[in-house]
């Protein structure tokens, strides 16, 4: 075994942040961002009355320009979490309202099924 072998290394000091330039401009929340989760919520509490759809839809439309607004900021432009919380509220808000429409179809189907005016009784 060598010399240089037998000792021990010393520790890595921690790799310091890089520097902020004084000119770069402070890291900003994205007001749209916050639209989309807003919107979200709305979708998600009115879906169940089919209502989420227009909330949901608006949001989901809002969203992809959000997404392209914070990837073009390089770090700038800060609110990913609202954004991906928003969109997931907005579809699951979409989800609620189709279940709604199902079960007032089914529903309808059903009290339309136990009111016909059929009878099938024997008449002879």
């Amino acid at each position: 075994m060598t010399q240089a072998q037998a000792q021990p290394q010393a520790p890595q000091p921690a790799p310091q942040p890089a520097l902020r330039h004084p000119a770069d401009p402070d890291p900003v929340r994205s007001t749209k961002a916050t639209a989309v989760y807003l919107l979200g919520i709305a979708a998600v509490i009115t879906g169940p009355f089919v209502g989420g759809v227009i909330p949901g839809t608006i949001a989901l439309l809002l969203g992809a320009e959000v997404r392209r607004d914070l990837h073009a900021a390089n770090g700038y432009l800060i609110g990913t979490s609202r954004y991906q919380r928003g969109i997931k509220l907005a579809w699951a808000g979409i989800v609620l309202s189709i279940a709604a429409i199902v079960v007032v179809i089914i529903r309808t189907l059903y009290v339309w099924a136990q009111t016909g005016s059929v009878d099938f009784s024997n008449t002879n």
